[in-house]
């Protein structure tokens, strides 16, 4: 197998792996744990609690769906972006690039199944010091999902320069054989 194909297929095990993550640990928070209503949660440490909630939005609950059409539109959009990602991350060689766009598209697969069935994510990972939230309550699914696009953006902004310095670089040697 060559090597391009490996980051394909280490990218798409990822992306598989993150989904079946963050749905088990959905299950597990309204399940075994029974914090399935609002207001439930469960103290974990100091800073960090198990705390349900329901996002009917995307990030940061913008462009909340409150209509049966707009959770459907919402959907519909979701499951096209996911569809890109997976195109992306086909034509994707490098692995780094790849694990940025599995971590997105796991993400994105396990909150479209919670919308999917449910009408709404289901978040529950409240990190707080004190009162102070850095963070909106959060699940696997959009910590991957932020992860993998900080990672597309560090390599955009710090890899991609030396390759196109390579790049040109090489350009002139070539003109010279």
């Amino acid at each position: 197998m060559n090597p391009v194909m490996r980051n394909r297929l280490i990218g798409l095990f990822l992306a598989v792996a993150i989904f079946a993550a963050d749905q088990y640990v959905k299950w597990l928070v309204v399940g075994p744990l029974g914090i399935d209503r609002i207001g439930d949660y469960k103290e974990l440490l100091p800073f960090f609690d198990l705390r349900f909630t329901q996002n009917f939005g995307v990030s940061l609950g913008m462009f909340e769906a409150t209509s049966m059409e707009a959770r459907w539109v919402l959907v519909g959009v979701t499951a096209v972006i996911a569809l890109v990602v997976i195109l992306w991350m086909l034509r994707e060689k490098l692995l780094g690039d790849i694990i940025g766009l599995s971590l997105i598209l796991g993400g994105a697969l396990g909150n479209i199944k919670d919308r999917y069935d449910l009408g709404y994510v289901i978040d529950y990972a409240d990190l707080h010091f004190g009162t102070f939230r850095p963070f909106l309550i959060f699940n696997i699914a959009d910590a991957c999902i932020t992860i993998g696009v900080v990672i597309l953006l560090a390599r955009s902004f710090f890899l991609r320069d030396k390759d196109d310095k390579n790049t040109n670089e090489a350009a002139p040697d070539a003109a010279e054989s």
